[in-house]
């Protein structure tokens, strides 16, 4: 069995790979398919809402297992190697100083989940007003 540690030491690292995420997607020198796919794996990896809720048994928390460590491996396929390494250390750096907190991006991922939320409410209110 593997150790508590382990484990710690493991979802320290996707943290911080996560947050070099954050840094590339922002980085003039990352190409715009690799901005774009590393935003929505922060994104998702940042939000509190999840396609599986955690309440849901043993799947609630499978795509925080699977889904978020398979993104961050992608979207490191896509950034420049020595782009990645350098926002890297500055995550490491700022993470050392205490967590970052960016209230901009939270209110952007509240924004994006409350519009797709009312953009299925539209999308069944029209359907049933079809079928009535």
């Amino acid at each position: 069995m593997v150790a508590p540690r382990s484990w710690k030491h493991r979802a320290r690292s996707l943290h911080e790979e996560v947050y070099a995420l954050y840094l590339a997607y922002r980085d003039p020198r990352v190409p715009w398919h690799a901005k774009a796919f590393a935003a929505c794996v922060v994104g998702y990896a940042l939000s509190p809402i999840d396609v599986i809720p955690d309440f849901i048994p043993i799947l609630g928390h499978l795509d925080d297992l699977v889904l978020v460590p398979l993104g961050v491996l992608a979207a490191r396929r896509m950034i420049p190697a020595a782009i990645l390494a350098e926002c890297r250390e500055r995550a490491r750096e700022v993470l050392r100083e205490g967590r970052p907190v960016s209230r901009v991006a939270a209110v952007l991922i509240v924004a994006v989940w409350l519009a797709v939320v009312a953009g299925a409410v539209w999308v069944m209110v029209r359907l049933l007003s079809r079928g009535a």
